[in-house]
């Protein structure tokens, strides 16, 4: 079942993405000869009537295409000018190249949504609930009901914030809280207290918790998917931030193994694990192909932008090259990242 999981859950991903490249271009007129999902051998395919899209299901189901008239290296003499897509108007071509990431985005708010409005929702706010006895953050000095607002002086809106913070930190070194109490604000430095499990994996505790009180109704379905789009799209930007500083190194990532192994843990917990696996992994996607990076619609996006700003073009070659060059990066990255991943499995 995990394996169906994982199958359906990305390519309802992929799906959503490449539906909203698809759809926008065509609405503009651009000639696609293929939408794809999966990479590699062609499991099956077929063309509607009257379209000259051929709709194909790939063997590795870990992404998807949509192959546009015009998009790269302009060599295909059979597709008018006005439907291939560097004529278009340069806000249609960013429309085309971003739809793909706001559909992640849309799918993972609607989806969050859905989780709070059936299963209830709990507060966002990084509010203590709980403090166990003889913790490190009871001997600090922590309570229940104090408001964490910030923690070695850096800000903290939701209790997403305060688990990051503390996972990037992962040691001994004594954390300063910043909590607002119904006296007023004070600091609290607190020491973690190390733990070793029986295969020997290090973690650290404060001993404390949110709480644990449901909240229903579509006002609070709403409320919670805001806040907490909200908070996995900036914990995105902090993790990519810790990336380039050297907090947080790559093997840390996961690929498409260690993914998996997430949906197998995430399923025990029923639908609503898997649901909200299923939300995180729609705005990660999203965000991911935000970045400025070859082969990511960020950098497509970016090149638009340009093009408009300076009044010239850049080199299709040119530019199919740098892509070519970022795509072969990701997949060695990805090869890397997968080889850690399975090695973790042992």
């Amino acid at each position: 079942m995990t394996l169906i999981y994982f199958i359906l859950m990305l390519g309802i991903i992929v799906f959503i993405h490449e539906l909203g490249h698809f759809f926008w271009a065509k609405k503009s007129g651009v000639y696609c000869y293929e939408f794809s999902i999966g990479f590699g051998p062609k499991l099956f395919s077929f063309k509607r009537k009257n379209d000259e899209t051929s709709y194909c299901l790939r063997l590795i189901p870990i992404g998807g295409y949509v192959a546009m008239a015009g998009e790269e290296v302009d060599d295909d003499k059979s597709v008018p000018k006005d439907r291939k897509m560097y004529n278009k108007p340069w806000y249609k071509k960013l429309i085309i190249v971003l739809a793909g990431v706001i559909n992640n985005f849309i799918l993972g708010f609607v989806v969050l949504f859905i989780i709070a409005l059936i299963y209830g929702s709990y507060t966002t706010k990084p509010i203590i609930g709980t403090v166990t006895k003889g913790s490190a953050g009871e001997k600090a000095g922590l309570e229940v009901g104090n408001e964490i607002i910030k923690i070695n002086k850096e800000k903290i809106k939701t209790w997403d914030d305060v688990t990051l913070k503390l996972t990037l930190a992962n040691n001994e070194k004594e954390q300063i809280f910043t909590v607002k109490t119904s006296e007023g604000q004070k600091e609290i430095k607190i020491k973690p207290t190390k733990l070793t499990d029986e295969e020997g994996n290090i973690s650290y505790s404060y001993g404390i918790s949110l709480y644990n009180t449901r909240y229903y109704g579509i006002k609070n379905a709403f409320n919670y998917a805001f806040s907490k789009f909200g908070s996995i799209f900036n914990s995105m930007i902090v993790t990519i931030k810790s990336l380039i500083t050297g907090k947080v190194g790559l093997n840390s990532l996961s690929g498409p193994v260690g993914i998996y192994t997430i949906v197998g843990s995430q399923s025990k917990a029923g639908l609503s694990g898997l649901l909200y696996l299923l939300a995180y992994l729609s705005i990660n996607v999203g965000f991911i192909n935000l970045l400025p990076f070859p082969a990511f619609d960020g950098y497509r996006a970016v090149v638009i932008i340009i093009e408009k700003i300076t009044g010239k073009k850049i080199n299709a070659k040119v530019d199919a090259i740098i892509n070519s060059i970022g795509l072969y990066l990701l997949f060695a990255l990805m090869i890397y990242i997968t080889i850690k991943d399975v090695l973790r499995l042992f």
